[in-house]
């Protein structure tokens, strides 16, 4: 953003200076070049004066007279001249290496002047490599013309004025386009700073991080208004989603009791009721307990959602192993094998407690569609810059519709599917919450396979006290 300030501010800054100096600069070269124009014009007229009377008494070439205007004139000023009688033939010339009485009334000029016109001009010498202005006077007195007088001049003096003008003119607008540039990007940053410092705020209210708040005393009055805008709404916010943790927390406690006496009301119904009613009572104790998880998912969620907690370094491999040997027993009973194997040195920076629940999470799903005499893979291992977590069961699977979905709150993949569908949503909350991701694979051998990525962390020092390897605090 700031840099396109800044363009924004150079580019109509060039556009003021082209619109300014591109007319000043042709001014300025059509005034030189109409002064030089006036001046030869002005010096020509003073010579034809000056050689008048010897041509009216029929000077001859090289006529010492003509010959010492010319002479004064060109070394005064630089200029050719040329002096020629009424027929057009050279008498003095201030280019000495030409021939006198060569026949000049041919030239258009020369022509134009003996008719008693002058004539004025421009044209490239070659020998001179410059253009050349050129002004052709007549000679005349009671309407006789006795000759003409010609000078020129070379434009290369004006024309290395004009040009200085314009470098001039271009180091000017390279000076004011500088300045323009520093004030611009003091003026971007004065602009730009608030509104970045704005986005990140907003970016990090959007991860749930409500204690955030814009800085509403920098920049102008509009950002300010925008920076103490979304302070309110923050806050709002903030008290809202307090408001709602709240209530998610009561209602769960408040609820958790009732949903105890029940299941002990029901329980004891057991002992009572006619066999035929067995399977409505053990029905109905199903359904608390569904009721009683997902009262609890709710208040994972709740708190999951919530701004991130602080986290730091934690030995992924030796949570995963944890975890296997927690949940042996309950595989055991189910026939099926935990294997879980860890490969480098996976360290991660977590909240305390969240890769626990996460594998839990996904230990007992995996448990639950896994068949017997089947194995559950649990493998941590470090991948460069960062940390994959997988668990992997022989189950039926998910097809592509239902992966898609998996992740979705109350999403239970259709009829007859039990748990109460925040088990992988819970999940994912506490692993993005952690800066991680989660997905669904599809193994080629059959089941899922759930993929954690993590990022990965220096691994926290170790020591060795009495031959056991224990990682200081």
């Amino acid at each position: 953003m700031t840099r396109r300030l800044i363009a924004t501010y150079v580019i109509l800054a060039a556009a003021v200076l082209v619109v300014l100096e591109i007319p000043l600069g042709l001014i300025y070269q059509q005034s030189k070049r109409h002064d030089l124009q006036q001046r030869v014009e002005r010096d020509a007229v003073a010579l034809a004066t000056l050689v008048e009377d010897a041509l009216q008494e029929g000077a001859s070439p090289a006529d010492p007279t003509l010959v010492s205007v010319v002479d004064r004139y060109t070394t005064r000023t630089g200029a050719r001249v040329v002096v020629v009688d009424s027929e057009g033939r050279l008498l003095a010339d201030s280019d000495t290496t030409l021939r006198l009485e060569r026949d000049f009334s041919t030239r258009p000029e020369i022509a134009s002047a003996l008719t008693g016109s002058v004539a004025t001009g421009t044209r490239y010498s070659e020998t001179l490599g410059t253009d050349l202005l050129y002004v052709a006077v007549p000679v005349a007195s009671g309407g006789a013309v006795y000759g003409a007088v010609r000078t020129s001049v070379p434009t290369s003096r004006v024309d290395s004025l004009v040009i200085r003008y314009w470098l001039v003119l271009a180091a000017v607008a390279l000076v004011v386009l500088g300045v323009v540039a520093l004030v611009g990007r003091w003026l971007a940053l004065w602009v730009s700073r608030p509104l970045t410092h704005l986005r990140d705020v907003t970016r990090r209210a959007g991860t749930g991080d409500l204690t955030v708040r814009a800085d509403a005393t920098e920049g102008p009055e509009e950002v300010r208004e925008l920076s103490g805008a979304f302070n309110d709404l923050i806050s709002r916010l903030d008290t809202l989603v307090d408001t709602q943790e709240q209530f998610v927390a009561d209602a769960s406690h408040q609820l958790r009791s009732p949903l105890f006496a029940l299941r002990l009301r029901i329980e004891n119904l057991l002992h009572d009721v006619r066999p035929s009613m067995a399977g409505d009572v053990e029905g109905a104790l199903d359904e608390v307990d569904r009721l009683s998880r997902l009262v609890n998912g709710l208040l994972t969620l709740a708190h999951a959602d919530r701004r991130p907690p602080e986290r730091s370094a934690h030995d992924v491999g030796q949570i995963l192993s944890e975890r296997a040997d927690a949940w042996r027993v309950a595989a055991d009973e189910r026939g099926v094998e935990i294997v879980e194997r860890t490969e480098g040195d996976p360290w991660s920076s977590l909240s305390a407690g969240a890769l626990e629940q996460v594998l839990d999470n996904l230990i007992a799903n995996a448990l639950e569609v896994a068949p017997p005499d089947t194995a559950v893979d649990l493998r941590a291992a470090r991948e460069g810059e960062q940390i994959v977590v997988e668990v992997t069961d022989n189950g039926p699977g998910m097809a592509p519709e239902a992966r898609a979905h998996a992740f979705d709150r109350f999403w239970r993949g259709g009829e007859g599917q039990r748990g109460s569908g925040l088990g992988l949503a819970i999940v994912k909350s506490l692993v993005e919450a952690d800066g991680g991701t989660v997905r669904l694979q599809a193994p080629p051998d059959g089941g899922l396979r759930v993929v954690i990525t993590l990022v990965a962390e220096v691994p926290a020092p170790r020591i060795v006290a009495e031959g056991q390897p224990k990682t200081l605090p």
